[in-house]
């Protein structure tokens, strides 16, 4: 039970938090080399970094999902770009577990690409359409139409395990930076079975 519920509070934090949170910092790399608690990674720019393990960190695994996953009712959220009109075409999508419905909801500015949005909702209506599957997503104060294409990351969460940590796993990190500049994390996310974590 407290590992699903720690689960359910990574998942959270990846597609809740601001990005001006200035303490903490995103960071989508590969690794490099795993020592003890200590992972060196190369970022997705290039940078070479080293992060610390907490003392008890948490492993979530990123899994494939499918477009037939997207049904109405599911609680998801999803990283998206606006088209020339406003419309938005869904980069990835992350499929939540059922006890996370309401973590996070609602549609901010996300730091995956340039413009890009985040939109934490339910998924009211699905609908096929001439380039894809077109969401309705609802959420407290608004609702947004999205575009799922045949290029959209479709995902979920499942849990992971320290020993999937090798050179070649992309990961995401939450990381806290330090007084003295180093970075800490009590969780990582990675992908599973070659999957980069479309986030």
């Amino acid at each position: 039970m407290l590992r699903r519920a720690l689960l359910i509070f990574t998942a959270a934090a990846i597609c809740s938090m601001p990005a001006w949170a200035q303490e903490t910092r995103r960071v989508r790399a590969t690794i490099e080399k795993v020592d003890g608690s200590t992972l060196y990674v190369k970022t997705r720019d290039g940078e070479d970094l080293k992060i610390t393990l907490s003392d008890k960190p948490l492993f979530v695994a990123i899994v494939p999902a499918t477009l037939a996953d997207l049904k109405p009712g599911t609680f998801v959220g999803s990283a998206a770009m606006p088209g020339p009109d406003g419309s938005l075409s869904a980069i990835e999508v992350h499929i939540f577990p059922e006890a996370m419905r309401g973590t996070g909801e609602g549609h901010r500015p996300w730091d995956g690409a340039p413009q890009s949005t985040m939109t934490n909702a339910n998924v009211e209506t699905s609908v096929a359409g001439v380039d894809g599957q077109m969401l309705m997503l609802k959420y407290k104060d608004g609702e947004k139409k999205l575009l799922v294409t045949p290029k959209t990351a479709i995902v979920t969460y499942a849990p992971g395990d320290r020993a999937e940590l090798k050179p070649g796993i992309k990961i995401f990190v939450l990381a806290q930076t330090q007084p003295d500049g180093s970075l800490q994390s009590a969780r990582v996310s990675y992908g599973r079975d070659g999957l980069t974590p479309p986030m």
